[in-house]
């Protein structure tokens, strides 16, 4: 036990002499578990060159956080796979918010949260587009049926042409609406536009209440056909709508009801283009003619042949 003590004396013995022959030197009270109650740890150096350490140590791996939190760029796969990174409970959430609008609960703050992804509005625009080939076949099927007139045969050529339409309509309306709100940014003060990836979002998942309203319309009711229709449209658009109206509100009336009425009537053509034509505009095939023998022959012969 005296021992003990002797030692604890000694390192404070050895302090005090160190403070002696260095006056500028700081003093540094540790109270952690390593350092035993009343130690007294000495920084010698007019410098403070032990603290200098520390800062540079500190310094360092600020600057290694802040590397790794550098967004990588925008032609390596990184960049990208970041629009890709969400959950099946994310998506459905999004899927379930583009279903259900309602007033005051805005899609990009509500569901979006500064997290815009590319998974939903891609997988959704490619499962619109096969939906649409696959019925528009089955629409000629159904009509073969009741008519053995109509010759059916496949149209593959559906899924590109739908395709093209749904992705182009996905990617370039959104860009000119980002487009025109970038435009018309200085009109207002409260809020900015929305970025073009989330304007790409809530355009991608507003066109999910499609999918099985193309289903539905196999149905052969023309009077249904037109109620799923415009109950589909009026879904869709007016989530668009509730999204925009933050953004447009604070700009004049007239590019504001002008905007609006543009999303809304280039919504409703897409509706149209989905919808199937009725059985009564599909083309009968061509009946087969049977001609006399005579008149496959050349004049001459045929010409002789009557004679004799």
């Amino acid at each position: 036990m005296a021992a003990a003590d002797e030692l604890a004396f000694h390192e404070f013995e050895e302090a005090t002499d160190l403070l002696a022959e260095t006056p500028d030197a700081t003093t540094v009270s540790r109270s952690d578990q390593l350092t035993p109650p009343g130690h007294v740890a000495v920084a010698v150096g007019s410098g403070g060159s032990y603290g200098a350490e520390e800062e540079m140590e500190e310094s360092d791996k600020t600057a290694l956080l802040q590397e790794e939190k550098q967004q990588p760029g925008f032609w390596t796969f990184s960049y990208y796979q970041s629009f890709f990174d969400v959950d099946t409970s994310q998506v459905l959430d999004r899927i379930r918010g583009s279903l259900l609008p309602r007033p005051g609960h805005n899609f990009v703050r509500h569901h979006l949260r500064n997290r815009p992804d590319l998974y939903g509005p891609f997988w959704i625009c490619a499962t619109l587009a096969f939906v649409l080939a696959i019925t528009g076949n089955l629409t000629l099927v159904l009509a073969q049926r009741r008519d053995p007139s109509i010759h059916y045969s496949p149209q593959f050529h559906k899924v590109t042409v739908a395709g093209t339409a749904i992705y182009c309509y996905a990617w370039l309306v959104p860009l000119a609406l980002w487009g025109f709100l970038r435009w018309r940014a200085g009109t207002r003060e409260r809020m900015g536009p929305y970025s073009f990836l989330e304007t790409v979002c809530v355009y991608g998942y507003s066109l999910f209440v499609f999918i099985p309203t193309v289903v539905l319309w196999l149905i052969p009711v023309p009077w249904l056909q037109w109620l799923l229709g415009a109950l589909a449209l009026a879904l869709s658009a007016t989530g668009l709508v509730l999204t925009l109206w933050p953004v447009v509100r604070e700009d004049t009336r007239l590019a504001a009801v002008a905007l609006l009425a543009t999303v809304v009537l280039l919504h409703a053509l897409l509706a149209l283009g989905c919808k199937p034509l009725p059985l009564e505009h599909v083309v009968p095939a061509p009946q087969a003619t049977f001609l006399p023998p005579t008149t496959l022959l050349p004049p001459s012969l045929s010409r002789s042949t009557a004679v004799s």
